[in-house]
């Protein structure tokens, strides 16, 4: 367990920014271990494994290279972005186990919410049944790990359309508010930081 965990809660923030900031955390001799919670404004994302190819149509829409692993996402208003700035090392967790304690948070916090969700092998997140829920995408340096994990709730899900999401063609996302449509963000948060404190 990780003494000192702050979790933030920063409001809807730039992309650009965000990543600024988490980099310079990471860095930082005085390094506290965070927990951000955040919206962005519409964005799509490359991970260091992505195909430009997987982008079918941007529109009006951002597309920003990232440092994260993994393939293309969209960021957008309605769904919440966790970012994990842990010391992995202290944790004693490799890459691999910080993925699979993330995804299996999220299975729990869904299930606070009475949605039975799922994994499939060789494709990182969270589905119920074949559509993808949340989408992970982390970044370890000199034993720190920042980015994180989104989770779709109350959002346009259309701009997923516009690519082929985490770099499969035809995959289905789904979201919390059509599944359960009593959650508000606020409780979102509350169980999420809950359950957190329990893992790390």
């Amino acid at each position: 367990m990780l003494e000192n965990l702050t979790f933030k809660s920063l409001g809807t923030v730039n992309y650009h920014e965000t990543l600024e900031l988490m980099k310079s955390h990471i860095k930082d001799k005085n390094f506290s271990n965070e927990i951000w919670m955040l919206e962005h404004p519409p964005i799509f994302t490359l991970g260091t494994a992505a195909d430009k190819n997987h982008i079918i149509n941007p529109k009006n829409i951002p597309v920003v290279q990232s440092d994260r692993g993994g393939e293309v996402t969209y960021h957008g208003p309605g769904q919440l972005v966790i970012y994990f700035l842990l010391d992995i090392k202290k944790l004693n967790f490799s890459p691999k186990k910080l993925v699979s304690t993330i995804q299996l948070f999220v299975k729990e916090l869904l299930e606070e919410f009475s949605i039975d969700s799922n994994f499939i092998e060789g494709a990182p997140g969270v589905y119920v049944e074949e559509k993808k829920i949340a989408s992970v995408g982390l970044r370890i340096s000199k034993g720190k790990s920042y980015h994180g994990i989104s989770i779709n709730y109350d959002m346009d899900l259309l701009p997923f359309k516009q690519i082929n999401p985490c770099g499969y063609k035809d995959l289905e996302v789904t979201q919390i508010k059509d599944l359960n449509k009593d959650i508000s963000k606020l409780q979102l948060e509350k169980i999420s930081i809950d359950l957190l404190r329990k893992i790390f």
